[in-house]
């Protein structure tokens, strides 16, 4: 029996002796973690598979580039797979586990730096293991005139991480990767680059201009295994000299073709300048109530109980999420037009802070929509309970219609499985980014095998729809990479081959090997 609870694929446990000791000689031996109890929180995740399709061989604690460097070098020498993590709380997209079992997890944690942070034109560089609520304390106590851009569930992930991997906000810099400007990359041959305009020694604009000279770069290191990213600069917004939030609430499920058909020209037109939310009744209920106090029997919860849910818990079949932003005067003139475009629709109710004030659920939207970082979205992993959870995130147009369908594809298919539909919509200028939240009990075997199936029949009824997936788990890459067809895997192969020979970063990551 080997000491090593998994060894890399095709490497033999005197190989990995080898490799290990090298890493203990670079990272000294309290950072480099091979037991069982050491590694228990680098395999545990929420996906419907085994834990164990996940285990980790070891996990390597790095705590700068050079040390990376050197790394990078060993697995090469020993043909040694990693994969690499930040914070590793991409819960229900992975965790901190490897994609695939076996890999040393590299895990960055511990590079936590924030490198600069620069008032004036608005930007911070920051190492991968930084979390949103470092830069946010950060930002609060230097008494910094900015707000950052986090995703839902932010506090304990970071902001490096989180735009490596597409992921989203609700400012009007929500749109992570976009507001992202240069990044450091350790290549896996050892080499470190620099993007955009990085190159140039003693650049003052590397976080300014994006482009830098030649092809554009760092579109190649999201979400994928290209290289290490060990540094990012991303754009702040200046604090608005006031603030807004509101929201409007819908009792029918079929209010989606409305509310998306009168929210697409105001976010077009920035009338509305945030990603705005399209919340679903569980998704807000799970905030304050659990499933068990309303419905005990088997199966998708009755829309008749659902409909209960939220009359009781104050809450529409759709929340819609907003907010303004600008001088008194801009924001009144927006209000106006707003209550406009809504007055057309007498069965919404639209509330703001003051009709809202002691609502956990208004109050946490609020404070996402001002770039304040919590934890209160990790309350849908109450609503079930059981640990099991998996995103599913297919695009839409920002078409009524469009929404409608994909509401009834989900809410169906789920239903034929036993879950329940938990999702939002997160409109961003002409896209949809419609988040679904498989929710199961991990420890019950039929609903774990109901959400495997669930999933992949999710994935496979959407793609012949014509939605792509975004975004996705460690268990689904492969196939999500297959909807896109031959092409671009054969074009992101060449890529990996021409970066990485030996093929030692991350394998399997978004399907590429």
């Amino acid at each position: 029996m080997s000491k090593y609870i998994a060894l890399p694929k095709g490497v033999t446990e005197a190989t990995f002796d080898k490799a290990i000791g090298e890493f203990r000689k670079i990272l000294g031996a309290d950072n480099v973690l091979t037991t069982a109890e050491q590694l228990s929180s680098y395999r545990k995740t929420m996906l419907s598979v085994a834990d164990d399709a996940h285990a980790p061989s070891a996990a390597i604690v790095a705590h700068s580039v050079e040390q990376i460097q050197k790394i990078v070098a060993v697995c090469n020498k020993y043909k040694v797979p990693i994969w690499t993590i930040s914070t590793g709380k991409n819960l229900g997209y992975g965790s901190a586990a490897p994609g695939e079992r076996g890999q040393v997890v590299l895990d960055l944690k511990r590079m936590n730096k924030i490198v600069e942070v620069n008032a004036e034109l608005g930007y911070a560089l920051v190492e991968p293991g930084v979390t949103y609520q470092q830069l946010y304390d950060y930002i609060q106590e230097k008494n910094l005139p900015l707000w950052m851009s986090c995703p839902a569930p932010s506090s304990i992930a970071g902001p490096l991480g989180n735009t490596l991997d597409r992921g989203v906000g609700y400012t009007p810099y929500g749109e992570h990767f976009l507001f992202s400007c240069g990044m450091e990359v350790v290549l896996a041959t050892g080499e470190v680059l620099r993007t955009g305009m990085g190159g140039i020694e003693n650049s003052n604009t590397w976080q300014v201009f994006k482009w830098g000279y030649g092809p554009y770069l760092d579109g190649i290191f999201t979400q994928s295994n290209y290289g290490i990213v060990t540094k990012l600069g991303i754009w702040l917004m200046p604090a608005p000299p006031a603030y807004k939030p509101f929201c409007i609430r819908f009792p029918d499920e079929t209010d989606i073709v409305d509310i998306v058909e009168t929210i697409r020209p105001l976010r077009i037109s920035m009338i509305i300048p945030n990603a705005i939310v399209i919340a679903s009744t569980i998704w807000e209920a799970a905030v304050t109530v659990r499933r068990s106090e309303f419905y005990q029997g088997k199966g998708q919860i009755p829309d008749e109980i659902l409909r209960e849910v939220a009359k009781k818990s104050n809450l529409g079949a759709w929340n819609v999420y907003a907010a303004l932003y600008g001088s008194p005067e801009q924001i009144e003139v927006n209000w106006q037009i707003i209550n406009h475009f809504f007055k057309k629709h007498p069965k919404c109710r639209i509330t703001t802070e003051k009709e809202e004030a002691g609502n956990p659920v208004f109050e946490y939207r609020a404070d996402l929509m001002r770039g304040k970082p919590n934890l209160t979205e990790f309350g849908l992993y109450n609503w079930r309970g059981g640990g099991g959870s998996m995103w599913f995130a297919p695009v839409s147009q920002a078409m009524g219609s469009e929404t409608l369908k994909q509401m009834k594809m989900a809410k169906q298919i789920l239903g034929r499985h036993g879950l329940d539909y938990v999702g939002e919509f997160i409109v961003g200028w002409r896209d949809m980014h419609h988040i679904i939240d498989v929710l199961f009990d991990k420890t019950n075997p039929e609903e774990v095998k109901a959400a495997n199936t669930c999933f992949g029949e999710l994935l496979a009824e959407f793609t012949k729809a014509g939605y792509g997936t975004y975004r996705t788990n460690t268990h689904f890459m492969d196939k999500v990479a297959d909807t896109y067809g031959p092409v671009q895997r054969k074009v992101f192969r060449k890529i990996k081959k021409a970066l990485d020979p030996n093929g030692i970063l991350a394998p399997g990551k978004s399907g590429i090997r």
